[in-house]
């Protein structure tokens, strides 16, 4: 039995991971709902995959403990086990139980879903993901689509690249009354 690998990602609804302008975190559109549930999904025990660039982007983040990163789920994801996918990082890193492994990416986690006793998750890592997607072996992709249309300070489109695919729709969940959450299974088109 192989661990599931979920691809968890928050993005507007025209498809944007981040912003350069005045919206702050979550777009400014969180809500008690979104983040109960958030640190509820972190509660389960699980595996963290992540890629150098996000990696060092959440050391940095949780370094300055501002904002959203001072939410419980984000604390939480911090002390879960986690892979970190590179070839230009070095142990030890800033995070109590990270691993470093070098290599392809989709061998390293083809390699970790044969071994893994606990499912697999990613939050961000759109290289890692892309290449994961291209390579079939994610299993979910869990999307929060945040309300908001940021199409002149948009940066990161998630999906930019990607192969095209027929989504397999397996839940959707609404909080506060206006962020979505949709969890697909991916399947390669044609």
């Amino acid at each position: 039995m192989t661990a599931t690998y979920t691809f968890d990602v928050f993005m507007t609804l025209d498809g944007f991971g981040s912003h350069h302008g005045d919206w702050g975190g979550y777009w400014g559109k969180q809500g008690p709902e979104l983040l109960e549930h958030r640190l509820g999904v972190y509660a389960e025990d699980q595996r963290m995959v992540f890629g150098a660039t996000t990696h060092r982007l959440n050391e940095r983040l949780l370094a300055a403990g501002t904002g959203q990163v001072l939410d419980p789920w984000v604390t939480r994801m911090k002390e879960l086990p986690a892979t970190i996918v590179s070839s230009t990082l070095r142990e030890p890193l800033d995070w109590p139980d990270a691993t470093v492994v070098s290599g392809d990416a989709a061998e390293v986690v083809a390699r970790l879903k044969e071994e893994s006793a606990v499912p697999l998750r990613s939050h961000g890592s759109l290289s890692l993901n892309r290449a994961l997607l291209a390579a079939g072996l994610v299993d979910r992709v869990q999307v929060t689509v945040f309300p908001v249309l940021c199409g002149r300070t948009g940066e990161g489109p998630i999906f930019a690249g990607v192969a095209d695919f027929d989504l397999e729709l397996l839940e959707s969940r609404t909080f506060d009354g206006h962020i979505q959450e949709l969890t697909y299974r991916p399947h390669p088109h044609g």
